[in-house]
Parts: structure tokens; sequence; C-alpha cells
């Protein structure tokens, strides 16, 4: 809970900001996580934010990993960000696409970012204020569904969106300046 007595959530997009994008990653000894994100949710959770990861995942859809693989995986990851002293409040995904899914996963979703639907399941569930949370992500995707949620900043992170994403938003290089942004807003 914040300062105000509001709860709030920092939201991460998983793939390129927890940990390094390698394309459809399942296994963990493929898993490289990203400088400064420990520090990040640390830094966050004394602040009072609840931590959640909202991460679209279309290799599920593709057929190329299970959603039990994923579970699986997200285990092994939440294990590592205990070891370093911080947890995920949750972890919400989306299976699906409406062009590359297979069977029941080939559909349009409002948890399919840049749909709003997973930040407002972690609104609902937690009771956090949208309006106060943020998100970090690394596609104009990301960028979309914090603005879609009304949250109150959204970072996008790297050299993956070369273009503009539209809206309001503020491009950083790595996740100190993130987390600089929240301990000079208290």
């Amino acid at each position: 809970m914040g300062s105000n007595g509001v709860e709030r959530g920092l939201f991460l997009d998983r793939d390129g900001v927890i940990n390094e994008e390698v394309g459809f990653l399942i296994r963990p000894e493929d898993v490289r996580f990203v400088p400064g994100i420990f520090s990040l949710c640390r830094t966050a959770r004394e602040l009072g934010y609840r931590i959640f990861v909202v991460t679209n995942q279309s290799g599920i859809a593709r057929g190329y990993y299970s959603e039990e693989q994923f579970h699986r995986l997200m285990g092994w990851m939440a294990v590592e960000f205990a070891r370093e002293g911080v947890g995920f409040d949750a972890v919400y995904h989306c299976p699906y696409h409406p062009e590359h899914g297979v069977g029941v996963y080939q559909q349009e979703h409002e948890d399919r970012k840049p749909g709003p639907g997973m930040l407002r399941r972690g609104a609902r569930e937690f009771g956090v204020e949208l309006a106060e949370s943020v998100m970090v992500g690394d596609r104009c995707s990301d960028v979309g569904a914090a603005q879609a949620a009304g949250l109150r900043q959204a970072f996008l992170m790297g050299e993956m969106e070369t273009r503009d994403c539209g809206g309001e938003f503020i491009r950083v290089r790595e996740l100190g300046e993130v987390e600089r942004w929240l301990v000079e807003r208290e």
C-alpha cells in the first residue's frame, strides 16, 4: 500500500523486462534476468506496490509449449525471485492469438495486450487502484494496455520498438530509471 493508503501495482511484462528476450522461452537454463529487475522489485515492494507479471504467451497459442510448461517455468522464476527477497503477487498470461492460435487458442481476447484485461484482473483481485499504478514493457502493446487501463505511468524499455507507440509513456534504457522514478514520486 502506498503512503496515501491506496493499493497500487507495478505491472511487468515478462520477456524483455524480467528476462532477456530469447523467443518462446520455456527452459530455465535459457533464462537471463534483465539487470536491475530484482532491485526494482525490492524497491517497489518497499514503497508498497503489489507486483504483477502480465505476459502475452503466443507460444502456447501456437502449440510450441503447453500452459503447464509455462506455469512450471514461472514457478522456477518465483523461486529465483524469492532467493532475491521478493515475490510476485500474481502472474497473468494470455495464451490466445487471433491469427496464429491453434484450436481453442485461436481467438481475440481482452487479456491479449494491448487489451487491458490482465491489468484489470490484477486491480479487481487485489483492490489495486489503476490510476496509481505503473507498467513496464518493451513493446507498444504494453504501452497500449497501460493506456487502455488508465495507469498512472507506462515505461517502454529497451530497443525492441523503434516506432512511436503514441500516447503518453517514458522510454527507458534500463530498469534503474524506473526504480528512480518510483522513489522520486514518493
